[in-house]
């Protein structure tokens, strides 16, 4: 007879937002599962592949919460300044530009710049040692729904009886298709790149966002003392760049002589010198927002529910803005011995997370559609535009508070 394994939360997915869950849900004395597909070894930290993530102030705090933040092998690169401008490829940015400084908001900085690669060392470093969490990887399973909870058939024939699952598998989530859950997609017809460069001034912890008419080009700084291999320049920093599809696929089929000019080019003077480190990566940018987050016994995470440009670098905070909602709502009802996948508690993560998941969609589509040209009167308003919030302290805090997930109101 197979085994049949009991637990009150499984979670499939162990990226960054599934793996955060369950250590989440481990700190508030929650038994869970996660599952993925991919193995999950313990890994000694790899050579830097020039992927990083930007790591909001409340972001930072859901990992500290779930031990995840003190494993980083890497130290984070502090985000203490963001200068926002329009601008066009080869030409200085407008002068008529907004510079928002985190010490004008709080006493922390904005956000943290965070390798990838330290990342998933630290979640691989702490599944294993976490209470009341069984990993199962690699593993695929069949989830059948009812009720009173959900069971997954193991591939290896056992059976694991949970209240809740949770899908945080990604944007082509087959928990959300078995539900039957649709989605609104938008396809932006550009691709995204990411990587990283090594230059020459400092940046200070200052990162550039400047919107081009074909996509934003954005720098975000790296610490120094990280190895980036043969390179002769002292300082790194990430970049995103969206551009059209075929633009972009000229630039990934460039050696890095001539790909170097071409950052140049967006990124002027700005740090001098540069000399791209590590590899490129490239993914078709497309908006996604789940028309519902739940159904019976079931809850999504994450890119499952949501996917959005990466205008403003929010995607994986909205992940893990997610991750603390559940966590919370669920550890409340387990510590009040009430169901944890209950129809009630469902309504209420849905309630608290599909509002603010579809503004941020909202705001970086639109954001988007606005600088994502290059008509002259249109420019011209979206400059002055940007100066004037430069000179409104309340709506400068405003935005600078929503960018580090913060309450509007200190």
């Amino acid at each position: 007879m197979n085994q049949t394994l009991e637990t009150e939360v499984a979670i499939l997915g162990a990226g960054p937002v599934g793996a955060t869950l369950a250590a989440a849900l481990s700190a508030r004395g929650v038994p869970c599962a996660i599952l993925d597909a991919a193995p999950l070894p313990p890994m000694e930290l790899q050579g830097f592949d020039g992927r990083a993530y930007a790591i909001a102030l409340a972001s930072r705090r859901v990992l500290e919460a779930a031990g995840i933040w003190d494993r980083l092998p890497t130290t984070p690169c502090p985000i203490q300044g963001i200068k926002v401008a329009d601008g066009r490829i080869g030409e200085r940015p407008s002068s008529l530009d907004l510079d928002f400084e985190a010490a004008e908001v709080a006493e922390d900085p904005f956000g943290w710049m965070v390798e990838a690669r330290a990342l998933r060392v630290a979640l691989n470093a702490r599944l294993p040692e976490l209470p009341g969490v069984q990993v199962f990887a690699p593993m695929t399973a069949e989830v059948a729904r009812d009720a009173d909870g959900a069971t997954l058939t193991l591939r290896d024939g056992r059976r694991l009886r949970a209240r809740l699952v949770v899908g945080a598998e990604g944007r082509n989530s087959p928990l959300r298709a078995s539900a039957g859950i649709g989605s609104a997609r938008h396809d932006y017809g550009q691709i995204g790149m990411v990587g990283a460069f090594a230059h020459e001034k400092p940046h200070n912890n200052r990162a550039l966002e400047l919107f081009l008419p074909a996509g934003p080009f954005a720098q975000l700084p790296l610490n120094d003392q990280h190895e980036f291999g043969t390179s002769h320049l002292p300082h790194a920093s990430a970049f995103v760049l969206a551009e059209s599809r075929g633009v972009a696929q000229r630039l990934l089929a460039m050696d890095d002589a001539r790909f170097k000019r071409e950052l140049q080019r967006r990124l002027g003077d700005w740090l001098g010198e540069i000399e791209p480190i590590g590899r490129r990566w490239s993914y078709p940018l497309t908006a996604m927002h789940a028309l519902r987050y739940t159904a019976e016994r079931m809850a999504l995470a994450g890119d499952s529910a949501h996917g959005m440009h990466p205008i403003a670098g929010q995607g994986l905070n909205i992940g893990f803005r997610d991750v603390e909602s559940l966590a919370r709502l669920v550890g409340d009802a387990h510590a009040a011995g009430e169901d944890v996948g209950s129809p009630a508690l469902l309504r209420r993560y849905q309630a608290e997370r599909r509002p603010d998941a579809l503004m941020m969609i909202g705001a970086t589509h639109a954001l988007e559609k606005l600088f994502g040209n290059d008509i002259g009167v249109v420019r011209l308003a979206r400059r002055l535009g940007i100066a004037a919030v430069d000179r409104i302290p309340a709506l400068k805090r405003a935005f600078a508070r929503q960018a580090m997930g913060l309450p509007l109101r200190a």
